[in-house]
């Protein structure tokens, strides 16, 4: 069982879905090369929506402050996700925007990629390992994409983690057996189109998960 994130929405349907099956968080996207990317007009809508029903992570990629303010402004998240190259430093700078922490995506490929981890011991509140994004990729994340899950099995980190990267309803009881997850991040796999959330998807992953 594991609790789970819906990341990525676009609408008051795919939030509704995500509550009513049982999830802890939404992720709403700020990453303009992304399908699942929201205007801050467009956020603060969903975020009034949601808020006080489920946790609200902001998922930024190399955001600088400026734009951070303005998400915060717009949305109140509880969590501001860092999806890019941000450092120790910087993730530790980020909290100011959140209203419970920061939650830093880890790339992974290979298990020697998790030791990244380490160095967020003090400076993210969460970890995401997600599967890092082929060559060439515009996306950092959200790209239908899996790894290894078994290199996580037994493995003990500074923080609380996610489990993300290619899963589906379909995959994410085997993924959380064979990782040891206690909570799971899921957006392409959930998705009728890019971008467009299907919340019966939604329920089944969220059923599959629990």
């Amino acid at each position: 069982m594991a609790d789970a994130k819906i990341c990525g929405v676009k609408d008051v349907r795919a939030i509704d879905a995500a509550i009513a099956g049982g999830a802890r968080y939404i992720g709403l996207n700020f990453f303009p090369k992304s399908p699942r990317a929201l205007s801050l007009d467009a956020a603060a809508t969903l975020a009034a929506h949601a808020r006080g029903r489920i946790e609200i992570a902001a998922v930024t990629v190399d955001a600088d402050d400026e734009f951070l303010a303005a998400i915060q402004r717009a949305t109140a998240p509880d969590w501001v996700q860092l999806h890019g190259s941000e450092s120790p430093a910087r993730a530790s700078a980020a909290r100011r925007f959140a209203g419970r922490g920061v939650i830093k995506a880890i790339p992974v490929a290979a298990r020697a990629d998790l030791a990244a981890a380490d160095a967020f011991a003090g400076a993210a509140d969460m970890l995401l390992f997600d599967a890092k994004a082929p060559p060439g990729a515009a996306m950092p994340g959200g790209n239908g994409q899996a790894f290894d899950w078994a290199i996580l099995a037994g493995r003990t980190f500074p923080r609380p983690w996610f489990l993300s990267g290619g899963l589906t309803a379909e995959n994410v009881a085997e993924a959380i057996a064979a990782s040891g997850a206690r909570l799971v991040d899921a957006s392409s796999g959930i998705e009728s189109a890019p971008g467009v959330k299907d919340p019966d998807r939604v329920a089944a992953f969220l059923a599959a998960a629990r």
